[in-house]
C-alpha cells in the first residue's frame, strides 16, 4: 500500500501509526498488533478474548451462542453473510459475543429464508464487526501464539486512540477465572415445548411428552432444548444458580446440564455443590460443553484452559467404546483433564485433532456428558443420537 493511501491515526506519544485511508474499524491486540478494516454493525468498542471459528455455515447460530460471551470471533470462512439472516436461527434473544472479524462481506444474500442482510442484522443486535482484515494471518497468529485479548473498535470518523485500545486489551483479565454463566443464564424458571425445525412446517411442538427434564441453563442454546423436546421430553429450564432442592422439587425424570461460557472452575463455586447432590439423587444426567466440564469437576476431575480452543463444525471425535468416528460441532476454550478422571469415571470420547477429552460416563450410574455439541446448530448431525441415549436412560430408570 502506497504512502498516499494511508493517513495517520490520532494517538498519544511520539509514534505515528499509519492507517489505511478510509478505515473505520480496528482490531488491537494486547501485544500491540493491530488490523484495520471497514466497520459494520454497531459503533463503539468492545474488549474480549479473540478466537477463530472454522465453520462454513451457521454464522447466525454461532454469533448468538451464549458460550461466546466475552469473546471476539474471527471467521476463517471468507463468505460469511452469503445467506443473510432470519429470525428462526437465533440461539438466544441477543448475542453474547462481543464482536466479529471477517475477510469480506458478500453482496445481497442468496437464500429463500433470509429477511435481512448480515450488516443490518448486526446493527439491530448492537454488535461490532470489522470487515477486510487478513483473517488467515490472524488465525495463524491465534493458532501459534494462543488466544489473545483484543479490543475491536468501530469508529466511523476514523479516529482511533491505538495506545488506549492496546492498553485496554492488555489490562483485561481474560477468561481464566471468569464466571460468565451468571451473565447469560435465564433469570427465572420457564417451560419449553418447542421441537425441531423441518420444512415446510417450521418448528414443531411437543404435545405428548414421555419424560420431564429439568435443564440447568448455564448459557443454553435453544436448539438443545428443541432436541430434548423432539426426543419426547417436557422441559423445565432453571437458572444456573438453582439449588439441588429447587431442581428436584420439579420431580424430573432426568436432568440436563447445558453449554455456557467462561471458566468452569469459576462457575463451579456455586454449581458444584448442586451437581454433587444431583449425582447422589440417582437421576439420569446428561451434560454438554460447560455442563460436561462442571459435571467432571463435581465428580472429582480437573479442567484446564486450551491454548487456542476448539471452535468449528468440522471437528472429528472418536467414540472410544464403539470405535465410531463422529464429525462434530464444537465451541470451547476449556477442557476436562482426562488424566484427572477418578476411578469409576470413564472417558468415552476423544478429539482426533489433539487428543483432548470429549466425553465421560459414570460406571453403574445413568450419567454421561460430552464436550461437543450434538444439537448440531450449526454443524453435522452425527451425534444427535446422544439425546436418544438420554431418553433411553430415563426409560430404564423412570
Amino acid at each position: 500500500m502506497s504512502d498516499e493511501s494511508k493517513t495517520a491515526a490520532t494517538i498519544d506519544g511520539p509514534s505515528v501509526i499509519l492507517r489505511p485511508k478510509g478505515a473505520t474499524a480496528c482490531l488491537a491486540l494486547a501485544d500491540g498488533t493491530h488490523f484495520w478494516g471497514h466497520g459494520i454493525g454497531a459503533s463503539g468498542r468492545a474488549v474480549g478474548e479473540l478466537c477463530f471459528n472454522t465453520s462454513m455455515t451457521g454464522y447466525q447460530e454461532i454469533l448468538t451462542d451464549p458460550s461466546y460471551a466475552g469473546q471476539i470471533i474471527t471467521f476463517t470462512f471468507p463468505h460469511v453473510g452469503n445467506v443473510g439472516t432470519n429470525p428462526e436461527d437465533l440461539e438466544t434473544t441477543m448475542p453474547a459475543a462481543r464482536g466479529l472479524v471477517l475477510r469480506s462481506l458478500p453482496g445481497a444474500p442468496s437464500n429463500w429464508r433470509s429477511d435481512s442482510d448480515l450488516e443490518a442484522w448486526l446493527v439491530r443486535m448492537n454488535m461490532i464487526g470489522l470487515v477486510g482484515a487478513d483473517t488467515r494471518a490472524l488465525t495463524r497468529q491465534i493458532r501459534d501464539l494462543g488466544a489473545p485479548n483484543a479490543v475491536i473498535c468501530h469508529a466511523p470518523d476514523g479516529k482511533f486512540p491505538l495506545q488506549d485500545l492496546v492498553a485496554e486489551a492488555a489490562a483485561w483479565p481474560g477468561l481464566k477465572g471468569m464466571d460468565l454463566a451468571r451473565d447469560v443464564t435465564t433469570r427465572q424458571t420457564y417451560r419449553w415445548d418447542e421441537a425441531a425445525w423441518s420444512w415446510p412446517q417450521g418448528f414443531g411442538r411437543q404435545q405428548a411428552p414421555r419424560h420431564h427434564v429439568v435443564a440447568v441453563d448455564y448459557g443454553a442454546k435453544r436448539n438443545m432444548l428443541r432436541m430434548l423436546a423432539e426426543a419426547g421430553c417436557a422441559v423445565t429450564v432453571v437458572p444456573a444458580t438453582a439449588t439441588a432442592e429447587e431442581i428436584l422439587s420439579h420431580e424430573p425424570t432426568g436432568i440436563f446440564l447445558s453449554n455456557g461460557p467462561g471458566d468452569p472452575a469459576a462457575t463451579g463455586q456455586y454449581a458444584l455443590p448442586t451437581l454433587k447432590r444431583l449425582v447422589e439423587s440417582g437421576k439420569p444426567i446428561f451434560g454438554i460443553c460447560l455442563g460436561h466440564q462442571l459435571l467432571a469437576l463435581a465428580l472429582g476431575a480437573k479442567t484446564k484452559k486450551l491454548h487456542r480452543g476448539h471452535r468449528g463444525a468440522n471437528q472429528p471425535v472418536k467414540d472410544l467404546e464403539s470405535g465410531r468416528v463422529e464429525i462434530t460441532s464444537q465451541n470451547h476454550g476449556f477442557v476436562v483433564d482426562a488424566d484427572s478422571l477418578p476411578e469409576g469415571v470413564v472417558e468415552t470420547y476423544r478429539s482426533l485433532f489433539d487428543g483432548c477429552n470429549e466425553g465421560l460416563r459414570v460406571e453403574g450410574q445413568p450419567i454421561f456428558s460430552v464436550q461437543h455439541h450434538p444439537e448440531a446448530s450449526p454443524g453435522p448431525q452425527d451425534s444427535q443420537h446422544l439425546f436418544t441415549r438420554f431418553v433411553a436412560l430415563m426409560d430404564d430408570t423412570g
